[in-house]
């Protein structure tokens, strides 16, 4: 609209300053019944055409306004953004954050001439790989652990993980003092097989194309009465993991900016849902894209179908931390409340995506990570004009493919 009213006006810098100068003046006036206290932000739109000093304070002016009507819509849809059968809400996640403050490492974003150039827009990188243990898990292990009772404690805890939540629960039991036993598939990464183990925990292994970890895992508590620490369909987890969006919403609101989107990478949901609890609890228009491989897009298919839908496991990828036969039944529900839509991307994309958190960003980045970078290189969403954050939410990646990925194998 403010690009069709500047067509309309003088070509001269001259004459547009003339004709914002008696739009303000007439606005004041009362030139015009009822529509002529409009004529002042008319002119001074016309003014700042010219003046990038004007055109500062005016975009200042449109972030408030902005957020004063967010927040006046939020107070519309807070009764509904607020489900009470919703497994956690933002007072769990704030919750969750006092919990881990102090303990997990507040992660900061970080931005790119160049993917902006590359994308059309602004892209806010949220890398977790700084993160204990090198992935966002941590986060979601403690909160959960750290709520154990002492009799909890005392027997331990059971989780089962392709490395990632592996490496969270090892670090957070070894750090409470509680016996671990993880459940990894025999297929996993070297180094988050060892680095669990390095931790303390004890690993039992799978074949994650003919045994469920789910039955395995509960086999192990009820031989030893330990805790099952999921890792996704469990509201600590997923409150721990929002933690992500709470800090990306307070340094976003923080340097005034409103986003578009936010990418996540998906597997079994804990961290896209979390994030979007948070997130929408400041942002209420944001849209959430969750990312995943091809032929694991189960949870893109999901939000289509509006049920849980199988991934293909007759397939393989190399992203192996997001590769989960469905996506969790509590995750689900918030993504789908929240309108959440699917992205998908193939190894191919993945692997340029790696480089390009390498060479680029500085950041040693896994695949299964990866994916909501490879979604906007590879311009899977469109970012033109647009703000958006993808989270990069872990850096366990094997050296052996990692030299492989790098060069351009």
């Amino acid at each position: 609209m403010r690009q069709k009213f500047m067509n309309r006006m003088p070509n001269s810098r001259a004459g547009r300053t003339v004709v914002g100068v008696l739009l303000i003046i007439f606005g004041i006036l009362g030139f015009l019944p009822i529509v002529g206290f409009w004529m002042i932000p008319l002119g001074f739109v016309v003014l700042s055409y010219d003046s990038p000093k004007i055109r500062r304070w005016r975009r200042r002016v449109e972030v408030r306004l902005g957020r004063w009507w967010a927040k006046r819509k939020q107070g519309k849809q807070q009764r509904v953004s607020m489900r009470s059968d919703l497994a956690i809400s933002i007072v769990d996640i704030k919750a969750a954050a006092s919990r881990i403050k102090g303990v997990a490492v507040r992660t900061e974003m970080i931005t790119n001439s160049r993917l902006d150039g590359i994308t059309g827009g602004r892209v806010f990188i949220k890398s977790e790989t700084g993160q204990h243990t090198g992935s966002f898990k941590f986060r979601g292990a403690w909160n959960r652990l750290s709520q154990l009772s002492d009799a909890e404690r005392a027997v331990g805890v059971v989780a089962f993980s392709s490395g990632n939540h592996a490496q969270g629960v090892a670090s957070a039991a070894k750090q409470l003092g509680v016996p671990a036993t993880i459940v990894m598939p025999l297929d996993a990464p070297s180094v988050k097989m060892d680095n669990t183990k390095a931790l303390g925990a004890t690993v039992v292994t799978y074949d994650r194309y003919k045994e469920s970890r789910e039955a395995i895992a509960q086999r192990l508590c009820e031989e030893s009465g330990a805790v099952l620490v999921p890792s996704f369909e469990d509201r600590h987890i997923m409150a721990g993991q929002g933690t992500i969006g709470l800090e990306v919403a307070d340094d976003l609101a923080a340097i005034d900016i409103v986003p578009d989107y936010m990418l996540i990478c998906c597997g079994g949901g804990g961290l896209a849902s979390g994030c979007t609890v948070a997130m929408r609890d400041r942002f209420t228009d944001i849209g959430i894209r969750t990312v995943e491989p091809a032929h694991y897009d189960d949870v893109a298919r999901s939000l289509v179908s509006g049920s849980r839908e199988k991934a293909d496991f007759s397939k393989t990828s190399i992203c192996d931390a997001i590769l989960t036969e469905k996506v969790g039944v509590m995750p689900f529900e918030i993504l789908r409340h929240h309108s959440a839509r699917g992205l998908v991307v193939s190894d191919e994309d993945v692997k340029v995506a790696v480089r390009f958190a390498h060479t680029e960003l500085g950041i040693s980045a896994e695949p299964g990570g990866s994916v909501g970078l490879a979604a906007v290189l590879s311009k899977k969403i469109d970012l033109t004009g647009k703000t958006a954050v993808v989270v990069i939410s872990g850096g366990n990646i094997d050296p052996a493919m990692k030299a492989q990925i790098l060069a351009g194998q």
